[in-house]
């Protein structure tokens, strides 16, 4: 404090009064976000108690992350702290956005050990917009069913929610997979390999058939396998034949078994698993045991 009974204090007595460096303090007062109360007759800022109390104000919205162009503007009285901070907190959700993005393509490609093609192509992928994203869904699907009238609706819908965009706020792991499933969908060997599903699907519906045979199917395949799984029936035995006639009834073995192995594809597969956590959800079960025991009992009906 100079000693002249006003009180006012030079720039360094402030910075030790408050802990700031005097270069932080000159840098603002030059912004003019602290302008001096007056100088002193060598030309040295000179500042108040009230200069005192807006350097506290100004240190508090610099380390919320504030410009000096919004802090001026608080303390001009421009805008009030709420307003700014509702803005800022826009701001920030959109860098919190962005930066999850960007922690999700360096995680996978960390994980892949990805070249820097491999890590272009991802960066694209994660930073799409919502319209772009939605465009590649809607290509996948007009590819796949395209001429396939008879295909179940229920796989239909399931295939359109299973490649539901990405939320608004997305998780590191939902990023990262949207990622992976983008590749998967533009690929057209699966694509090829998801369409002959859905031309299986399709082939087996007629007229009578009601919509939700399919999961009508894979249900009772589930049930009557695992339990022959838990059982200890052997895919080759007599016993398992009747399995699979209560299954399958009289349609062709070697039919079903193409169908089947079409289905648990292990890409069609990994489809579903990233389909899942995309939308937030618990990946769903791949019923390996159950689809594995009725491959190799249809394998050992239509061996030779």
């Amino acid at each position: 404090m100079i000693d002249d009974g006003t009180g006012l204090l030079t720039i360094g007595e402030l910075a030790r009064a408050t802990g700031l460096s005097v270069r932080t303090i000159r840098y603002w007062s030059d912004e003019g976000a602290l302008p001096p109360v007056t100088r002193s007759a060598g030309g040295y800022r000179l500042y108040d108690a009230g200069s005192a109390a807006r350097l506290e104000l100004i240190r508090t919205l610099r380390e919320l992350g504030l410009g000096l162009h919004d802090v001026r503007r608080v303390l001009t009285g421009e805008t009030t702290v709420a307003r700014v901070a509702a803005a800022h907190v826009t701001a920030l959700d959109a860098q919190i956005r962005s930066l999850r993005v960007t922690r999700a393509v360096l995680s996978t490609v960390a994980r892949r050990g990805s070249n820097a093609e491999e890590m272009t192509l991802m960066n694209k992928l994660a930073r799409l917009s919502t319209a772009e994203r939605r465009r590649i869904i809607e290509d996948f699907m007009a590819e796949v069913f395209d001429g396939i009238d008879a295909a179940d609706p229920d796989i239909r819908q399931r295939l359109r929610f299973a490649a539901a965009d990405l939320p608004d706020d997305p998780t590191p792991g939902q990023v990262d997979a949207w990622v992976e499933l983008a590749e998967l969908i533009q690929d057209p060997e699966f694509r090829a390999t998801m369409r002959r599903m859905i031309e299986f699907n399709a082939a087996d519906r007629g007229p009578d058939v009601p919509s939700g045979s399919s999961l009508w199917f894979m249900s009772r395949l589930v049930r009557l396998a695992g339990q022959a799984v838990r059982e200890g029936v052997a895919p080759d035995s007599e016993r398992a034949a009747g399995v699979l006639r209560e299954l399958i009834g009289d349609a062709d073995p070697a039919v079903v078994l193409e169908r089947l192995s079409a289905a648990t594809n292990v890409r069609l597969a990994r489809y579903r698993e990233l389909s899942a956590l995309v939308n937030g959800l618990e990946p769903p079960s791949s019923h390996e045991a159950e689809f594995g025991w009725v491959v190799a009992a249809l394998r050992a009906r239509t061996a030779g």
